[in-house]
């Protein structure tokens, strides 16, 4: 599509917006409710990234952090899974068949995020079970739903830029991934272990940060230029 015929506003990208708040809206809302959590006592002060004192879970689990999380949270699931159907018709006006399952993987990976927030800060064991399982289906739903954009995007060479910076990202959310298998595998010391964990898990938020953030820079771009001055 050539930018330069003026194409008519149905055709525009996706407003550059919706990855922003994406990336902003869990951002904010994980190192809030750790700031939270230490003032009021509910963990240790500490930088989780280097010292893996506290999990990301755990930070927003108890107290006022718990409420704003899922106050920031439960919006950012809705707005992830919008977001990635609003991906799968950016591909679309390029041309080719439809990819849909960006889409539906996408959708699954909100609503797992929805079902993990929903389930912090409860007791039992059937509350233990979907944190955990609904986080690592996000993370997992979300890695496929990129890997799946990055193949469609490799043939389109207008997207260099773009292609280039999200391929990056998918590299180190793979990284943090095998590292974590790694950890899993070869350390015996459960403290070691779950520090280890804890890291890669405020790293991994980092990485998801910066794909949204491409995203939003990518469609931004793109609008600016299809706009006629």
């Amino acid at each position: 599509m050539d930018s330069r015929s003026g194409p008519m506003p149905a055709c525009l990208p996706p407003p550059w917006w919706l990855p922003l708040l994406c990336a902003l809206l869990p951002l904010v809302a994980g190192h809030v409710a750790l700031w939270l959590s230490v003032r009021d006592g509910l963990v240790p002060a500490c930088v989780p990234y280097i010292d893996g004192c506290v999990s990301i879970s755990r930070a927003a689990r108890h107290g006022v952090g718990n409420g704003l999380f899922k106050a920031l949270m439960l919006p950012a699931a809705g707005l992830q899974a919008l977001f990635w159907w609003r991906a799968r018709r950016w591909l679309q006006l390029r041309g080719g068949r439809d990819p849909a399952e960006i889409a539906w993987l996408g959708i699954v990976a909100g609503a797992f995020l929805a079902l993990y927030t929903s389930a912090l800060g409860s007791e039992g064991e059937i509350y233990g079970l979907l944190r955990r399982y609904g986080i690592t289906a996000y993370f997992g739903g979300t890695f496929l739903a990129l890997m799946a954009l990055l193949r469609r995007m490799s043939h389109d060479r207008e997207d260099a830029p773009g292609f280039a910076a999200l391929r990056r990202v998918a590299v180190g959310m793979l990284a943090v991934g095998l590292t974590s298998v790694a950890v899993t595998a070869t350390l015996a010391d459960p403290m070691a272990r779950e520090r280890w964990e804890n890291r890669l898990e405020w790293i991994l938020g980092l990485w998801l940060t910066a794909m949204f953030l491409v995203f939003a820079w990518q469609w931004w771009r793109e609008r600016r230029h299809a706009v006629p001055r």
